[in-house]
Parts: structure tokens; sequence; C-alpha cells
């Protein structure tokens, strides 16, 4: 196994140990970082001597706040096929995780976006803590939830994942064990204590033992505000046109329903339908794979649409945080406009 500067590989006992090591881009994950983490997973599987495996990331900020968007910018400024070829095989990686045959301890410790819910929440065990700010932001950039999030999101209780999905508010950790997109909370503090004990189990340590663990060390996560609004939530983010929420919306008092209009309003009108669009595609998906399929043909597009470019420009190049959206309403935007991010990539990620 090869360790790099950005990401650690190493073996305790009988865990084998992934280390995002970025730390001050919040560990952010690059094609050379997916391209380390595949076959160290791959050879941990293989190994009879490695039980489970434990992913986290380095330093006291975040798990992974997500893909490197510049260099997808880039790619699409300069008409390269690194964004596409970043996306293939940061998917192919998610789906390896939803799939893994052992323990995989993932450790959600502060920011988790983006890349960060790819590297997570797929996986058997996903453990968050009080410092977790997990949040698929992706319609403020002019993109859309990808990494299989249309195949969790619409999993989530009611419509939750329709409001997470839209909004791109930050949720914490009742909200994410809530959402499906963890399991346990320890205290952050702990977090060394559980590595170690992980990695002192036996070799033959199934996940039950692994979760028996964890639930020996767990906190209380406290209450979620998106189950507390779920009634709210419900009734507003079941339509099936954005204009249908944000009419529902209207209709609800109270300030959360207030604040998720005023999010919707704000972001790009051509994302926020491709990603509701896409959502409810990911409902009646017989599988992650599909999903994934669905995104790789959606991110394509992206590399064509408007919206992306101003989105990361305002937000990460720039940093006026005064996007131009265009069209910049969503009357504007047509269903044939929403219906060119459906075609497929060529060749799939996967063979139907």
């Amino acid at each position: 196994m090869n360790s790099t500067d950005e990401v650690i590989i190493e073996r305790r006992g009988s865990a084998g140990i992934v280390r995002l090591n970025r730390p001050k881009a919040l560990n952010s994950l690059t094609l050379p970082m997916v391209r380390v983490i595949a076959p160290a997973l791959e050879d941990f599987a293989a190994d009879p001597a490695i039980a489970s495996v434990i992913v986290l990331g380095e330093g006291e900020r975040g798990f992974c706040a997500g893909g490197d968007i510049r260099l997808l910018h880039q790619s699409g400024r300069d008409g390269t096929d690194e964004a596409e070829t970043f996306w293939r095989e940061e998917f192919l990686l998610n789906h390896a995780i939803s799939r893994y045959p052992k323990p995989y301890v993932v450790l959600m410790d502060g920011i988790t976006m983006g890349g960060g819910v790819g590297l997570s929440a797929h996986g058997s065990h996903r453990v968050v803590t009080e410092r977790t700010r997990l949040a698929m932001p992706e319609t403020g950039i002019g993109y859309f939830p990808d990494v299989g999030a249309t195949w969790l999101l619409p999993r989530a209780p009611g419509e939750a994942g329709t409001w997470m999905g839209l909004t791109g508010l930050t949720i914490g950790a009742a909200d994410v064990i809530h959402a499906g997109f963890a399991d346990h909370c320890l205290a952050s503090s702990e977090l060394p204590a559980l590595v170690d004990a992980v990695a002192a189990l036996s070799t033959s340590a199934t996940a039950a033992d692994v979760h028996a663990l964890i639930r020996t060390m767990a906190a209380d996560a406290g209450e979620s505000r998106l189950a507390a609004n779920r009634g709210t939530i419900d009734r507003a983010f079941s339509a099936d046109t954005v204009e249908g929420i944000l009419q529902a919306l209207a209709g609800q008092a109270g300030e959360f329903a207030t604040e998720a209009a005023g999010v919707i309003a704000s972001r790009s009108p051509t994302s926020l339908k491709l990603t509701l669009r896409l959502l409810r595609a990911g409902r009646t998906s017989a599988n992650l794979a599909e999903c994934l399929n669905r995104e790789l043909g959606a991110c394509k597009g992206i590399l064509y649409n408007h919206d992306f470019y101003e989105g990361v420009r305002a937000a990460v190049i720039d940093k006026d945080r005064n996007p131009k959206w265009s069209p910049a309403s969503l009357s504007e935007v047509t269903a044939d406009a929403i219906d060119r991010f459906f075609v497929p990539a060529q060749p799939p990620l996967f063979a139907k």
C-alpha cells in the first residue's frame, strides 16, 4: 500500500486505517487521493489480518469538505477530461464503499460535505460527533448533490432528504443520524480511544461486534431539528416542483419554513430543478449504481452550464458570495433545459 502526503495508510492491530491529510484544505478530496484510497481499501479487504477499516480526517476542523471544486472548474474551462476522470473514479470508490465486505468505520468529525458524504454515508459504521457539520450545499454553486446522494437523500425519513438537497443547509449530529447518514454519536474526545479499541478487536471481529463496541462509547446526539419539523418538511417538500415547494412553504407558519424558503430563493434555479428531478428519479431507482450512472451524465452536463462556473466564482474564486444566475428565475428554467442533463454518460460506470 502507498501512503502519500495527502493520504496516510497504516495498519494498527486488526485495523486498516486511512487518514485524509489535507487539514488546511479541510481534507478536500483530489484525484490522487482517490487513487490512493481505492487500492488501499482493496488491499485491506483481501488481507485476513485486517478485520475492519477506519477512515478519518486529520485536523480538528473537518473530516472532508468535498471534492476539489477548483480542479473541476478549471477542467471545464479548459475542455480537458480531468473533471470526468475525477467523477468516474470518485463514484466507483463511493460504490465500492457501499459494498465493502468488512466493517467500514468512518469518523465524520467536523465539516463533512459533498465528497466527504460520499466517503462516509455509504459506509457500514458511521460515527458523528458534537463537531459534525454535514451538508450537501451544491445548489449554492450551480451544481447538484452527487456521490450517490440522489440514492441516499430520497431514503431519509419523509422529505428530509429533499429539504437537505434543495436548501443545502448544514446539519449537526442528531439530524445526520435522523436522516440516516450516520449510526452513532461519540464525543470527539473519545475518537482516539475508539480507534484503539477497534484496532484491538480480534481478526475475526464481525460487523455486529464493531457496532456493539461503538455503542458502549456512544453519547446522546441530542434533539433533531429535522425530526421536530417533520410535519412542515413533509407538507412542503412533497411537491414535485420547486415552485410548488416554495408555495407550500409560504403557507407554513414559523421560522423553519421562512428560513428554508429564503435559502432556496438564493440558490441556482437550474440547480434546484435539476436536483429535485434527480431526487425523484432516485426515489424509484433500483440501486445506488443506477443513481451514480445518472449522476455522471448530469455531471457532464454541468460542465456546459453557466451557473456552475458562476457559482464557483462567487463562492471559491472571487468569494463575493453574489452569484448572478442565468436563468435568474425558476419560471425561465424549462423542462427541456433540464432534459439535457439526463443524457447517459458513455461509457456508463456500471453496465445494466
